[in-house]
């Protein structure tokens, strides 16, 4: 019997389910209703067409109305609305959105397949011409258009989801500089924070103005305005904050759950019997979570219409739970994601174990090996319920891998046993995923016991370092105690016992190693899951990378004359601390001026290198990433300031080259309003001088460079911090004599007198002088103090970044 079927949308879900049911009947009636000019397109490619990635727009019309009504015989309507459901009568009222003719279409069944709508809110100027959204070919289109006919320089990106980076990828693409807000504390909300840590430091790293927590208030001609009141260049705006279900259609009639996604059983059908609803417009039951939610991806849409058509055709199908399986190319990263993430487990009340793993894309000895780390998540019986994965190359392999695992209910150590093909070119031996299962079955049956990254703070043991000395010269977590894995056996007695011991090396294997040799010698270890690289990405002082540079004619000349050499060493595939021990070999092994160059496919190394450099007293001439690698030139004996080897120095100009220190540095403790006078005296006072003047606030000090009028919300302790201290400058007490504040008045009285600046207009000289204020994060974090309450202009940075200021002082203060 012949049945008239009604799709309405006709991208994944509903091609897909026309086409499935065409081949498995015949006879069936069916019409596919497309409100845009295109049906079955690639909507995923839409960003890589604006930035030229794509160069062939038909190429993402992968069917065509008129290929659809001769291969399948679908009565296929484009440019065509749906604008009213009768379920009691079983009509769809029809529009033709070209000349606004109305007319009905009767159906037997009804499939709901229309897809999410970008979110839109309510700001000022969202209506204007540079302001886009991106959801079908018509909106690439006029993207693509704008960009082309109006020289875009600037862009303004909303949103850190998918659509929202992969733009930001290909406006940056075209030359364009692109700033990005993210309301969130990260991008991409399906992976965890230290994780997106990684893709905020290369976002950063090619040059992407990346704003998180933050969001635009206004959007102006050129201009948008944010909510921390600042104005920045946009010749371009595109909004791409999510995406919500488009079922406005049939609201009112079936029943809506998460986001207003239609609610669905196990044969996709509604709560109205012979209406279905699949794709991004329908709600989902998780697998893993068991509870319903809304997963706008294109696979899942894509397996719902064909099995849609299965169930329609009188096929047993089993029920669809999704694990959320998803990848995004950002820049040069591939970041993926499957299942839940530590986030979900928590507000589910879930207990759950966390692996972090790394790995190489492909045998690392083999040339074009680039690492990936992966973090999984399971349950004490094995049960996986969920994985990270952010590298360059394979992550995808893995990603699905992991997914493939999770989908026929294996367990955690079961990944050990899953045989993946091998040659050196395409994976190791032990691929990452086998790893992933040797190392789960170490913490379930073996008794390794983990400290995560975020909690090492709260660790009062004993902490040891057991890398190389190379290593920790770079950078190490304060108060650790070195001994280098190789010498732990003999220095056992080292060990405080009396305290808990947690183990660190780079990555986590090395320290699995040494927690071992503890363990057999009777001393309980834990050890820090993803290493001093996890450490590193959550709360390491991200360096700034130098950007290609060309060694000074200045240098070159002198170098010339005392026959520099130039070495090259091919690190690829080592892992750290494998690149920095081989410069240090070979610069051991070279002459002051002599130049190393060096690719590794360890993307650490670009800012290890930096920090090794500057402590040994090399220089960087060149710290280039390439999509697959690490390229450094580095010289040995250099000056850091001028670049310029010290022996040549000596011997072309005949004296001994002596360091010129011309800075200033006081750490400001007091939050007295004479000990703050005073340090702001001395600090102008110095800058007059042209000094570099750094002032370090630290505790009580904090108070001096409040912002007046700010109300943080805070709870407990902090709350009590914040009410006993002083809220801004103004409100500062003086050291002697205060008389519940008389004494801080008369001051001021004096000083107005005799016209000498307040304390405020100080501060305001200090700055506009160049003076760097530095508030220290640690006290911030005791004192209960926010970035929020402090005045514009001051850096956020720890001992270190003051220490290293210290270092081109010739006087420093305490105050």
């Amino acid at each position: 019997m012949m049945r008239k079927i009604v799709i309405i949308g006709g991208v994944a879900g509903g091609a897909s389910a026309a086409a499935r049911l065409r081949r498995l009947n015949e006879d069936d009636q069916i019409t596919l209703l497309e409100k845009g000019p295109y049906v079955s397109f690639a909507n995923c490619g839409l960003p890589y067409y604006i930035g030229d990635e794509i160069k062939d727009r038909n190429k993402l019309l992968i069917q065509t109305p008129e290929l659809m009504k001769g291969r399948m015989n679908l009565d296929v309507r484009v440019n065509t609305e749906a604008v009213n459901v009768d379920h009691e009568s079983k009509q769809v009222e029809i529009r033709d959105v070209v000349s606004g003719e109305l007319t009905h279409l009767d159906y037997d069944v009804l499939i709901i397949s229309t897809g999410a709508k970008p979110i839109i809110v309510p700001m000022e100027g969202k209506d204007q011409s540079h302001v886009f959204t991106l959801r079908n070919i018509p909106d690439m289109d006029k993207i693509k258009a704008y960009v082309n006919d109006n020289n875009v320089k600037t862009a303004t990106v909303v949103g850190g989801g998918f659509i929202g980076l992969e733009m930001a990828e290909n406006l940056h693409a075209l030359g364009i500089q692109v700033s990005l807000f993210e309301r969130g504390p990260q991008v991409m909300p399906s992976i965890d924070e230290e994780m997106a840590a990684m893709v905020h430091s290369h976002m950063l790293d090619k040059g992407v103005d990346l704003h998180l927590e933050e969001s635009l208030t206004a959007i102006g001609k050129n201009t948008v305005t944010t909510s921390n009141d600042e104005v920045i260049n946009a010749d371009m705006v595109i909004l791409a904050i999510g995406v919500l279900p488009e079922s406005s259609l049939v609201k009112g009639i079936v029943d809506l759950g998460i986001k207003e996604a239609i609610k669905t059983n196990d044969t996709f059908e509604t709560s109205v019997k012979d209406i279905y609803a699949i794709g991004d417009v329908a709600e989902v039951t998780h697998k893993i979570s068991e509870q319903d939610v809304h997963i706008p991806l294109a696979w899942i849409a894509n397996r719902q219409g064909r099995l849609l058509a299965d169930h329609l055709n009188g096929k047993v199908i089993e029920p669809l739970k999704p694990i959320g399986t998803a990848i995004a190319k950002v820049f040069d990263l591939s970041v993926a994601s499957v299942g839940l993430n530590e986030k979900a487990l928590k507000a589910l009340g879930k207990t759950y174990h966390v692996l972090h793993t790394t790995g190489q894309s492909h045998a690392a000895y083999y040339p074009g090996a680039t690492p990936m780390t992966i973090k999984t998540i399971f349950a004490e019986d094995g049960t996986i319920y969920g994985a990270q994965i952010v590298g360059r190359k394979g992550v995808d392999k893995r990603i699905d891998l992991i997914a493939s695992a999770m989908t026929f209910n294996q367990k955690v150590t079961d990944l050990q046993r899953i045989e993946v093909a091998y040659a050196p070119p395409f994976s190791s031996a032990k691929d990452p995923v086998n790893i992933i299962g040797y190392a789960a079955e170490n913490v379930l049956s073996d008794g390794m016991r983990l400290v995560q990254v975020t909690d090492v703070h709260d660790f009062e043991g004993e902490l040891i370092d057991v890398r190389e000395q190379v290593e920790f010269e770079v950078g190490h977590i304060e108060g650790a105690k070195h001994i280098p894995l190789g010498e732990l056996r003999e220095r056992l007695d080292e060990i405080n016992t009396n305290k808990e011991v947690l183990i660190y090396c780079q990555v986590g294997q090395r320290g699995y190693n040494a927690q071992r040799i503890l363990e057999n010698a009777g001393i309980h270890a834990k050890n820090l899951d993803g290493g001093y690289k996890l450490y590193q990405q959550v709360y390491g002082v991200r360096k700034e990378v130098k950007p290609t540079v060309k060694v000074d004619d200045n240098v070159a000349k002198i170098t010339e004359t005392h026959n520099v050499t130039k070495r090259f060493v091919e690190a690829s595939g080592l892992q750290c601390p494998g690149p920095l021990l081989k410069v240090k070999e070979n610069i051991d092994q070279m002459q002051d001026g002599d130049v190393l160059e060096i690719h590794v496919t360890d993307f650490g190394f670009c800012t290890d290198i930096e920090a090794w450099a500057k402590a040994m007293g090399h220089t960087v001439l060149r710290n280039e990433t390439k999509q697959d690698r690490v390229e450094v030139e580095i010289q040995k004996g250099l000056h850091p300031g001028n670049k310029i080897p010290f022996n040549a120095l000596n011997d072309a100009n005949g004296y001994q080259m002596v360091e010129n220190k011309n800075g200033a540095t006081m750490v400001v403790f007091s939050g007295d309003l004479d000990k703050a006078l005073a340090s702001f005296i001395i600090a102008t006072g110095a800058a007059s001088y042209g000094k570099e003047v750094t002032m370090f606030f630290t505790f009580w000090g904090l108070n001096i460079i409040k912002k007046p009028g700010v109300s943080i919300k805070k709870e407990g302790l902090d709350q009590a911090f914040s009410k006993m201290m002083p809220s801004h400058a103004g409100k500062l007490p003086i050291s002697k004599m205060n008389m519940a504040g008389m004494g801080a008045r008369m001051i001021k009285h004096v000083m107005n007198k005799k016209k000498v600046d307040s304390l405020e207009v100080m501060i305001e000289k200090a700055q506009s002088m160049g003076v760097k204020m530095i508030a220290c994060t640690m006290s911030m974090d005791i004192m209960a103090v926010t970035k929020d309450e402090i005045i514009d202009g001051v850096d956020f940075a720890g001992v270190g970044a003051y220490i290293g200021d210290t270092e081109k002082s010739n006087l420093n203060l305490f105050i």
